[in-house]
């Protein structure tokens, strides 16, 4: 099933949120990076959590028959990296966040609204 990399990302945004995911920021790299056309950060408050937002995401997805190209950090649960190819999910423990900064080093990255994952329904 084809799905447009926008309504993948809201489905990951959504699929993360339910896990309770905190502080998600959506990123919109087209035109900044040749690799993907979204990224999606979000945090858990433990690995725990971190681990049961990448399930949710890959639960929500699969049915969909979209499977990741590749993860990473899905055993240590610090910072999971999904890569959806036009979507690009990290999940990280916050401190690990903070230390990374993607938010900073993507700083020219337009900004999506989370609200906006309400106009899918």
């Amino acid at each position: 099933m084809a799905t447009d990399s926008k309504t993948k990302l809201f489905l990951c945004l959504k699929a993360a949120l339910q896990k309770k995911a905190l502080d998600p920021v959506l990123l919109d790299m087209k035109g900044i990076s040749s690799v993907t056309d979204y990224f999606l950060l979000c945090t858990g408050k433990s690995d725990r959590q971190v681990q049961a937002i990448a399930r949710s995401i890959e639960e929500t997805l699969e049915p969909l028959g979209i499977r990741p190209l590749g993860q990473e950090g899905v055993t240590q649960g610090k910072w999971i990296l999904m890569d959806y190819n036009d979507v690009v999910v990290h999940i990280f423990l916050d401190p690990v966040r903070k230390f990374y900064d993607l938010e900073g080093i993507w700083f020219d990255a337009p900004r999506l609204k989370v609200e906006e994952e309400a106009d899918l329904g």
